[in-house]
């Protein structure tokens, strides 16, 4: 953006284009023109407005309160803002600010402020708007050839890792073994390597002794020739950091919850022992290419396709919440290319027909574009997919299982038939949910509309999130 519109910078700061681009083309093009992930906040004192924007699929976080009196607060995380004291209001709605929006709010004399309009300005099946400052030229279009389709993807998930390079502390990247993180990483290194970066790219991995992710991630690693670090979890600090997750996170819903510990772990952990800080990874790749093992129930691939987009939208209740919270509890800044909205934007274009489960296996078709390169072992590339918070345990006992035995003890039988009174909004079913829930409400009361429903599987029926559970659920052990 520099380059294209010769703006003169003061600082290295990289926020500092968005004043910019306001100064030039106002707070609509400042939004569409921002390739990345953002949350902010723009005061115009001299035309008295206030502006809020956040990325597209809100990977960086932002919420906001205002007041029927016209205060404004805004904050990067809810509980900033859950207890603040302001004279005439009591207790007023903190909510998420939505994702690919910017809202307008004028500023009076006062200092108070008055909602305008909010506005969508991008959503995640358009061609985004810097596409014109993007270093890779215009693909072939329109032709849905199988061959030009796996070179664009190819070259479209090369380009959103290449620019996600920019950074002044080091990079690293969380490798589960599975195939989102083991691509990000495959081709993270092979970037590095002709860049010439000056140190070897740090690679980490979570799970208890043995567990199918430890043992996918070592044999990726060796492939690709990363500095690479286990981190055994042990379920007694699993057990101890649920407390800590659920307040970081503030969401209470289930899959979230258990899929976040062995993050949180393994974020402290990268923190404390090492230097690497900017940590790629590979969210998004299940919403996006279909990766969720119900997806093989999808009635029509339609039906498939619209399921994808609404995921997508849900990102920044779930997924991309766990990733961005546990890394930021620890100091880490989260970069996700699978996220980037050129590439999601080409993806999504393709026919629906060609993005759908084949032969019994999800993410067919970005599989299928990577074969050849010789990025991956083939094993990998092909690897079914686990769930992040049961790959981490052992093959015989799930961690979910695991977690369930331990809250089956601290959880009352009476307690659990009497949720529904005590809380009617979303009511947890199970002793592992009240008792997820019983720890959010401790720390933020009455703001369980934070989550407007818990994340669970279509088109079969599940009572519970975990992929384990769902008949068609294959893993490495049976085949």
């Amino acid at each position: 953006l520099q380059k294209q519109f010769g703006f003169e910078y003061q600082t290295l700061v990289d926020g500092e284009v968005i004043l910019h681009l306001y100064n030039r083309g106002g707070i609509e093009q400042t939004a569409s023109m921002l390739d990345g992930v953002f949350a902010f906040i723009l005061l115009d004192t001299a035309n008295r407005k206030v502006f809020l924007a956040r990325d597209t699929y809100g990977v960086r976080p932002l919420f906001k309160v205002l007041t029927d009196d016209g205060f404004l607060g805004v904050c990067s995380e809810a509980k900033g803002l859950i207890n603040l004291k302001h004279s005439t209001s009591l207790c007023s709605k903190v909510e998420p600010f939505l994702p690919g929006h910017y809202e307008v709010l004028d500023l009076k004399p006062s200092g108070k402020v008055a909602s305008v309009e909010l506005v969508k300005f991008h959503s995640c099946k358009d061609e985004p708007l810097h596409v014109t400052c993007d270093t890779v030229e215009a693909l072939p279009s329109g032709s849905f050839d199988l061959e030009t389709v796996k070179s664009n993807i190819r070259i479209l998930f090369e380009n959103a890792v290449r620019k996600r390079l920019m950074a002044h502390r080091r990079i690293g990247c969380l490798l589960s073994g599975g195939l989102d993180s083991s691509l990000v990483a495959a081709v993270l290194l092979k970037l590095m390597k002709e860049i010439n970066f000056n140190y070897p790219l740090q690679t980490f991995a979570i799970g208890m002794e043995n567990s199918p992710d430890l043992l996918a991630a070592r044999k990726v690693a060796a492939h690709i020739g990363s500095e690479h670090h286990e981190v055994i979890l042990n379920t007694e600090e699993g057990i101890q950091a649920i407390e800590d997750v659920i307040f970081s996170l503030e969401t209470y819903d289930i899959t979230t919850i258990r899929a976040s510990i062995g993050m949180y772990l393994v974020s402290k952990y990268i923190r404390k022992k090492t230097d690497s800080v900017v940590i790629f990874s590979g969210e998004g790749s299940d919403e996006l290419t279909q990766g969720y093992i119900y997806f093989h129930k999808a009635p029509s691939p339609e039906e498939a396709a619209e399921e994808s987009e609404r995921l997508l939208k849900e990102l920044y209740l779930f997924d991309v919440l766990r990733a961005d919270r546990t890394t930021a509890a620890h100091g880490l800044e989260l970069r996700v290319p699978f996220l980037d909205h050129r590439f999601t934007s080409y993806y999504l274009s393709l026919p629906a027909e060609l993005r759908i489960p084949k032969n019994g296996i999800e993410k067919y078709l970005l599989r299928l574009a990577f074969e050849d390169s010789n990025l991956l072992p083939k094993e990998i590339l092909w690897r079914p997919k686990e769930a992040f918070s049961d790959g981490i345990a052992s093959v015989k006992k799930s961690w979910f299982s695991i977690l369930q035995d331990y809250i089956d003890q601290q959880v009352d039988d009476l307690l659990l038939e009497k949720a529904a009174e005590k809380y009617p909004f979303n009511p947890p079913k199970t002793k592992e949910s009240y008792y997820y829930r019983q720890i959010f409400e401790k720390h933020y009361s009455g703001r369980s509309s934070w989550l407007p429903h818990y994340w669970m599987p279509r088109w079969v029926k599940a009572t519970d999130p975990s992929a384990r559970t769902l008949k068609h659920y294959k893993s490495a052990s049976q085949e």
